[in-house]
């Protein structure tokens, strides 16, 4: 494989509308689609520099003032916003499915009722943009590294397994990205899985594949089937049988987890589902993933805040995809963290 295979993010200056669909709640949304100038994020070294300038500057501006004041602010404005809204009152310790996709619209792509200017303000906090990069990235990691092994194997199944996805943007996204960039997915059927224990992100990202598969659509004309399947991170044996019934087939698998397994999930349960992917190496050929950031900022954002997530880093993350069977073959940085290309060892 070669892992550093570069696709464009914007291989055409792209005119048409984005596709929209339907949420649970009965929302007309965008579809994010990385190659679209709608959504396209720099990503370019000089743009990347000044977005974690940018974010520290926020930081460091959060940093002086009290913490009480900090919370009646959030609080005030969160009757404001409905993106805010979710976030101060989050108790789970992470962010559903819709409203971490919603963030990721950009702030002139926001639809009533989540457009209000403190929304705005939001989607274009350099947090949030961060946010927006991370997907970026992980979608270029994924089909640079798919590429190449699409086009050594025009017949095989492809299978992308995504962990706790929500709506699986990032694998659509990569589907899009390879369709735009060639007909390596022409000729084979795909299968998307979303293991997530969030139902309303998956139901929209099967309305989204709907939308993109119709008429005029990035996705038309593909085989594409969208499967959503509850899953607990903790519990990898449905995991294990869906890797080994793919590997089975012939297929060929690649999985993703962006915001997910490697910044939520403990020491344990990464090497379990990396095992379970890796299935003695006859599973994924590749994995892409993000990973928090371990630096002192980072440590003591979270520290202050309701997330739950874990601040390895890379030298933290390390080890443990290796006893998962896997090794980092290429990872790129962005102010929350990084995004690793992981293929078996």
């Amino acid at each position: 494989m070669a892992p550093g295979t570069e696709i464009a993010v914007t291989p055409a200056n792209l005119k048409s509308d984005p596709a929209y669909a339907m949420t649970d709640d009965g929302y007309r949304l965008p579809v994010i689609d990385v190659t679209h100038p709608n959504f396209t994020v720099p990503d370019d070294a000089k743009s990347v520099a000044a977005l974690f300038e940018a974010y520290k500057e926020a930081e460091r501006r959060n940093a002086l003032i009290p913490g009480l004041v900090m919370r009646l602010m959030l609080q005030s404005a969160a009757r404001r916003s409905r993106l805010l809204a979710d976030i101060v009152n989050c108790r789970s310790g992470f962010l559903g499915g819709m409203t971490t996709y919603l963030m990721k619209l950009g702030a002139d792509n926001l639809p009533p009722p989540f457009d209000s200017d403190v929304d705005r303000r939001l989607a274009a906090a350099p947090h949030v943009v961060a946010v927006r990069l991370r997907l970026q990235q992980m979608v270029k990691l994924l089909a640079g590294a798919l590429e190449p092994l699409l086009c050594a194997d025009p017949a095989a199944p492809l299978v992308l397994i995504n962990i706790g996805g929500g709506v699986a943007i990032d694998s659509l996204d990569t589907l899009i990205l390879l369709s735009r960039s060639g007909d390596s997915l022409r000729r084979r059927p795909v299968r998307l899985h979303v293991l997530d224990i969030d139902a309303a992100g998956p139901h929209f990202g099967a309305a989204a594949v709907r939308a993109l598969s119709a008429e005029g659509g990035a996705l038309a004309g593909l085989d594409i089937a969208f499967v959503h399947q509850q899953h607990d991170w903790n519990a990898p044996k449905p995991l294990e049988r869906l890797v080994r019934q793919a590997a089975d087939a012939g297929a060929l698998i690649a999985a993703s987890s962006e915001g997910a397994l490697f910044e939520y999930g403990s020491d344990n349960a990464i090497v379990v589902n990396l095992r379970a992917l890796h299935n003695e190496g006859r599973g994924a050929k590749l994995v892409v993933g993000s990973v928090t950031a371990g630096d002192e900022l980072r440590r003591r954002t979270i520290a202050s805040g309701s997330f739950k997530l874990i601040p390895r880093g890379l030298d933290g993350f390390r080890p443990l995809a290796e006893r998962g069977g896997f090794r980092i073959v290429r990872s790129e940085p962005a102010p929350l963290g990084d995004q690793v290309l992981l293929c078996p060892q």
